[in-house]
């Protein structure tokens, strides 16, 4: 079955602009979300989700009562959540394989609601902007048909992207939310950013900058983050990049350099320092071809577990 919005079919011969006007709810509660304050997330019972990774659970967690993930511009974040079990996956596209990636946290949030008789599929995209290559409309698109073309009814509850997520500023667009949370336990999104983005930050963003797939980080059965094993080659060209001054890697290496975050660039060049150091992570990094595995302690925080203690 389709995407609805109120339980209709969301008309996706249309512009995403009628589709606003046919619902102008959504637009309220765009507005309602865009108002709010971004909330410090701290990193006791968060989880937090890179680009092109995901994460899903359940309320019933003892270790992770938030998902959450920012530094959008072009890209989405999409929350799926099953309002019966309540269990919800939050993750962070970039268009790089959408309709894959649809099927892998349908899938990923159903696996954790078989067992329960009622309830309904609600999905939440948030993030991207009225950028000058449209990639964010690209991407809004490519949502709305991968989730149209699920088996399941989805209803769409937040849509708070591209034109519903713009501000501009002297002639030049920008992403009003660049981050969300969601409140496992209450199902409560709001917009959000992260001191804290780990573990493994660097590993996992060189993961996604050698052109991984979407990745599961998470086992919510046994409450464990799971990093790797990641398997890359030399990255192409690493010692002229880094040689690059800030211009240049924020011209070449963002989809959006307007519109980026202060920390992209000193983000970027510590994730090709780390590529350098890590040219073949078959030796440096997974020699036992296990994953980095990761349990909060009881101040709610992440601590690798020894392999031989699983």
């Amino acid at each position: 079955m389709p995407l609805l919005v109120n339980g209709a079919r969301v008309d996706l011969a249309r512009p995403t602009g009628d589709m606003i006007r046919a619902h102008p709810h959504l637009e309220e509660k765009a507005k309602l979300l865009r108002s709010q304050p971004t909330q410090i997330v701290e990193p006791k019972g968060l989880l937090y989700v890179q680009q092109r990774e995901f994460a899903v659970t359940t309320p019933k967690d003892g270790s992770v009562s938030i998902l959450g993930s920012d530094d959008a511009t072009t890209c989405h974040i999409v929350v799926l959540r099953h309002t019966g079990s309540g269990a919800t996956c939050l993750t962070h596209c970039d268009g790089s394989d959408t309709e894959a990636e649809v099927s892998l946290i349908m899938s990923s949030v159903k696996s954790l609601s078989s067992s329960t008789g009622c309830g309904r599929l609600e999905v939440h995209l948030v993030g991207g902007f009225n950028d000058d290559r449209q990639l964010s409309q690209k991407l809004t698109n490519q949502l709305l048909r991968a989730f149209d073309l699920q088996p399941e009814d989805v209803h769409l509850v937040t849509f708070c992207v591209t034109e519903l997520n713009d501000r501009e500023e002297q002639d030049i667009h920008f992403p009003i939310i660049y981050g969300i949370a969601v409140n496992v336990k209450t199902a409560e999104i709001f917009p959000a950013t992260f001191p804290e983005k780990g573990p493994d930050e660097d590993l996992r963003s060189a993961h996604i900058l050698t052109g991984a797939p979407l990745t599961n980080i998470y086992d919510a059965k046994t409450e464990q983050l799971r990093i790797g094993p990641y398997f890359w080659g030399p990255f192409p060209h690493v010692d002229f990049w880094l040689e690059q001054d800030d211009a240049q890697i924020l011209q070449n290496l963002s989809t959006s350099p307007l519109a980026e975050p202060p920390h992209f660039v000193s983000h970027i060049r510590s994730t090709l320092t780390f590529l350098k150091e890590h040219p073949f992570p078959s030796r440096s990094l997974f020699p036992d071809r296990k994953p980095r595995i990761y349990r909060k302690n009881e101040e709610g925080l992440w601590e690798q577990v020894c392999s031989d203690k699983i």
